[in-house]
């Protein structure tokens, strides 16, 4: 917790100190109260006494009272605006440092956990400072003040308060060791929920389809109840020691005023003044001795949420100080354009136990067409996306336009290459707004966006639709079909003006006539441009420049497509496995990037 707050800017620590400042102003009035309180009693209880000192005293316990609420209320707004400012500082960090995670990142922390550290975690911190600042600095203070105040006044009665206290610290520390560990299991039972709950919502056209209602309903069901059982035990402590600590405030009030009756008793009657002071020292007693139980009781309310805000201000700096793998570089310019070169290149994920893609080697010169071909599993969308640079290899290297991949800033990096992913992901906006979605050299207009949409096949529908390239597209697109989305995918790499436009099987929920018509205008307006594509269909990739044939992680194809069918058995397999002899003999007469 305290590593987090460490983040705090110099205008919080401002607030920090003008919020003590008003609880110790707010102190300092409500433990003035009990000597008014003495005064008054004594001037009561003293025959003759005036009576406009008895209602001065009053008076001055009223005003002493008012200040004590206003600055109660001052600190409140001071805290609020801190908790809530934090809250916006750190959510805004871990969101920005989860945008610079790589895959191996993501894949460490899940998407589900990272959206629980993201919300349910920072609110958890948020809501201790709100309440915990006041209670942290107000609770020690008033409890010691208190103690300091009355510890002279009767040491019989000192050692009933002290005796209590001792007993509440006792509990508070067991009650505390007994859930910070359970804490700790509600917020990885939290993660769980959240992973089961999102993959059942992701999946709702699935669960549906396969009548797996039940069995997603007891999925959820068993992490729920584990989530229900240690919440409940938690809550049933804390439920326990709030009672008990009111409980020990009720004992301690009666045990004083009945130990406090015997010590007037031993007065003697004779003796009115000293049994007046007597009286009026009870009094005051009992009421600094409810403030120190009080003070406790505060410190029982921080102890219900400081032990899960802990936890929380620990899963949020496991995100703010996960080092991302992936260092940018800080080349922005080349001498070359549109070129990319595999050298040797292997590649074992973070978490695998062998390399996925072994020892690849080929070339590509600026507007040719590299195609990937293989079986599910082969290796083709991770190659692809080492090109992209979403991991780094294990061994060799990549060279885009003559430059070590790894050189490039991000920027410069991203601003080369147009990238299709393999599912097709659009954003809550527009048409226009996920065609020119992020930053690029492509122009940010109508008319980029129009052509790119004419390229990849998508004015037609966009025109048909009310609002044209203004129409809405809702969270991940579901208001489009699977053809619609990818072609608005093609249709943002293209916008992007690049040197490079990956294709990761991008072409599968398109119909043969709209792909082949697509790979005719890109290869008609697009020819400088080097396109790399993953496919599984031969009619996709049959008339590509050059043609990778991949198995297993390693390449064991390389050639057109009329050589391949000579010399390669997997090509071939695949080959035959789609088409019939004859109509691999006539799929020439198709035009294809």
């Amino acid at each position: 917790m305290l590593k987090l707050l460490k983040r705090l800017e110099k205008k919080d620590l401002i607030m920090i100190v003008v919020a003590i400042i008003l609880i110790l102003g707010q102190i300092y009035c409500d433990l003035k109260l009990p000597d008014y309180m003495s005064e008054l009693t004594v001037l009561i209880n003293t025959p003759g006494s005036n009576t406009q000192d008895v209602l001065f005293t009053g008076l001055k316990m009223l005003m002493v009272a008012l200040s004590s609420a206003m600055l109660a209320v001052a600190c409140g707004f001071f805290v609020a605006k801190l908790a809530a400012g934090f809250g916006y500082k750190i959510r805004k960090e871990v969101f920005n440092k989860v945008a610079d995670f790589s895959q191996e990142e993501m894949t460490h922390f899940s998407v589900a956990s990272l959206i629980t550290r993201t919300t349910n975690d920072i609110t958890q911190v948020q809501q201790v400072i709100a309440m915990g600042l006041q209670i942290i600095v107000k609770a020690p203070i008033m409890a010691i003040w208190a103690i300091v105040k009355i510890v002279n006044k009767s040491w019989t009665l000192s050692a009933v308060t002290g005796g209590f206290v001792v007993a509440l610290v006792i509990l508070m520390l067991v009650v505390v060791n007994l859930l910070i560990p359970r804490f700790k299991l509600v917020q990885k039972l939290t993660d769980q929920v959240n992973k089961v709950a999102r993959e059942n919502l992701n999946g709702i056209n699935v669960v549906h389809a396969y009548n797996a209602e039940e069995y997603q309903n007891a999925k959820f069901n068993k992490v729920n109840m584990t989530l229900y059982g240690t919440q409940l035990f938690n809550q049933r402590t804390m439920a326990l020691l709030m009672p008990l600590v009111t409980f020990a405030m009720n004992a301690l009030s009666l045990t004083i005023y009945w130990v406090g009756a015997g010590l007037i008793q031993s007065i003697s009657m004779a003796d009115v003044a000293a049994r007046t002071v007597m009286f009026g020292n009870v009094v005051v007693f009992g009421t600094y001795a409810t403030y120190v139980v009080m003070s406790f009781m505060m410190m029982v309310m921080i102890v219900m949420f400081l032990p899960a805000a802990q936890v929380s201000a620990e899963r949020i700096n496991e995100v703010l100080d996960t080092k991302v793998k992936l260092v940018q570089g800080t080349e922005r310019y080349a001498a070359e354009k549109g070129t990319l070169v595999f050298e040797n290149v292997s590649f074992c994920y973070p978490s695998g136990a062998k390399d996925v893609l072994e020892d690849i080697s080929f070339e590509v010169k600026r507007g040719e067409t590299v195609a990937f071909i293989g079986a599910t599993g082969s290796g083709k969308t991770t190659l692809v996306s080492l090109a992209a640079r979403f991991y780094d290899v294990t061994k060799g290297r990549i060279l885009l336009d003559g430059q070590d991949i790894k050189n490039y800033s991000f920027d410069a990096l991203y601003d080369r290459i147009g990238y299709i992913t393999q599912k097709a992901v659009l954003f809550a906006g527009d048409i226009e707004s996920n065609v020119l979605f992020g930053d690029s050299k492509g122009e940010k207009s109508d008319a980029n966006v129009n052509h790119a949409l004419s390229l990849a096949q998508a004015s037609e529908f966009v025109a048909k639709m009310k609002y044209g390239i203004k129409s809405r597209i809702a969270q991940q697109g579901t208001n489009v079909s699977g053809g619609q989305k990818q072609r608005i995918s093609i249709a943002r790499a293209l916008a992007r003006d690049p040197e490079i436009l990956i294709f990761d099987d991008s072409f599968s929920a398109l119909d043969y006539k709209t792909d082949a018509a697509l790979r005719a205008g890109l290869q008609k307006e697009l020819r400088d441009v080097t396109k790399l594509i993953v496919a599984q269909r031969i009619g996709t990739i049959k008339n590509a420049d050059k043609i990778i044939v991949l198995d297993e992680g390693r390449m064991v194809g390389y050639g057109k497509h009329e050589e391949l069918l000579q010399n390669c058995k997997v090509y071939q397999e695949i080959a035959l496995s789609q088409l019939s002899s004859e109509e691999l003999a006539g799929i020439g007469g198709a035009t294809n990037a």
